[in-house]
C-alpha cells in the first residue's frame, strides 16, 4: 500500500476512535450517574485527576525534557466543562446532553468568530438560524423537553469548552498543554467535592467508570484527536464532530436503553444539519 494510502488510513481511523471517545464520555458520565451511587462532584474529580496523570505521563514518555504547558484561566474553563457535564448528565440522556454540548461549544466558537470580524454567507446564516430554531424547539416546554436545570448546566459546559479550545489554538504543544491544564483543574475539582462533601457518595464501579472517563476517554482520546488535527482541514476537523452526539445516541439506546423522541430527532436534525450548512462555507 503506498505512503500516503497508508497515511490516509491512519487519519480515518485514529479519527474515529477520537470520536468514539468523546461520545464515550457521554456514556460512561451517564451510566455513572444512572447505575451507580457516586456523585456528580466525585466523578468530576476522579475524571480529572485520572485524566491528568494518563496526560502526564503520556508527556513524560513523549518527551522526559519537556515541561507541562498550559495555564490558570484555561484550566478554570476545563473544569467548569466537567463539572457542568456531570451534574448535567444526573438527569438528561446521553443522546440530549451531547447534542446540547456540541451545539453550545459550536455557537460559542461562531460567535467568537463573528466577533473577531469574520463574515457569514446567505447559507451560512440560514444554517445558524436553523441550529438556534433547533435548539430552542428543543428547550421549549413540554412533556418530552429536557429538565431545563440541567439542559442549562450542559450548555454552560459547552461554552466552558468553546472558550477552552479557543483559548487552545495558540498552544504551540496541544498535549503538553492539555496535560498542564488537566493537572491544574484538579484543584477546582477537589474543591467542589469538598464544598459538597455533605452529599458525597462512593461507588467502586462508578469510582472506574470516572477513572475510564479520564483517562482514555479524556486523556487517551485528546492525544488521538490532537495526533490528526493537522492532517485535517479547519472543515472537515469541525464536520467530523456532528458524529458525536449520533455516536452518543445510538450508545445510549443499545447501553442505557434509551429512546430517541420525535422532539430530539427533529431537533437533532435542525442543529446538526444547520451547523453543517455554517461549516460547509469554512476553510
Amino acid at each position: 500500500m503506498p505512503s500516503n494510502q497508508m497515511q490516509l488510513s491512519r487519519v480515518m481511523i485514529v479519527t474515529t476512535l477520537a470520536m468514539l471517545a468523546f461520545a464515550g464520555n457521554s456514556l460512561l458520565n451517564r451510566l455513572a450517574l444512572l447505575d451507580t451511587d457516586i456523585d456528580a462532584a466525585t466523578f468530576t474529580s476522579i475524571r480529572m485527576l485520572s485524566g491528568a496523570v494518563m496526560l502526564w505521563w503520556i508527556s513524560t514518555w513523549k518527551n522526559s525534557s519537556q515541561h507541562t504547558e498550559g495555564n490558570w484561566p484555561s484550566a478554570l474553563a476545563l473544569f467548569i466543562y466537567a463539572a457542568g457535564f456531570s451534574f448535567a448528565y444526573i438527569n438528561l440522556s446521553a443522546a440530549t446532553g451531547a447534542l446540547l454540548l456540541f451545539a453550545a461549544v459550536q455557537t460559542t466558537m461562531l460567535g467568537y468568530g463573528l466577533w473577531q470580524g469574520e463574515r457569514l454567507t446567505t447559507i451560512q446564516w440560514l444554517g445558524f438560524s436553523l441550529a438556534i430554531g433547533g435548539l430552542f424547539g428543543l428547550l421549549l416546554p413540554g412533556v418530552s423537553a429536557p429538565p431545563l436545570l440541567d439542559s442549562v448546566l450542559m450548555l454552560a459546559a459547552g461554552i466552558a469548552w468553546g472558550i477552552y479550545s479557543i483559548r487552545g489554538k495558540t498552544a504551540a504543544d496541544p498535549v503538553l498543554a492539555t496535560t498542564g491544564n488537566f493537572l491544574r483543574a484538579v484543584p477546582f475539582s477537589l474543591a467542589l467535592s469538598f464544598l459538597m462533601l455533605g452529599s458525597m457518595s462512593l461507588d467502586w464501579t462508578g469510582v472506574g467508570y470516572a477513572v475510564l472517563s479520564g483517562a482514555i476517554a479524556s486523556g487517551i482520546g485528546y492525544v488521538m484527536w490532537y495526533s490528526v488535527l493537522p492532517a485535517l482541514q479547519a472543515t472537515t476537523a469541525a464536520t467530523v464532530q456532528l458524529s458525536v452526539p449520533v455516536l452518543a445516541a445510538i450508545g445510549g439506546v443499545f447501553f442505557l436503553d434509551e429512546s430517541i423522541s420525535i422532539r430530539l430527532f427533529l431537533a437533532s436534525s435542525a442543529i446538526l444539519g444547520g451547523i453543517a450548512l455554517v461549516l460547509s462555507k469554512k476553510g
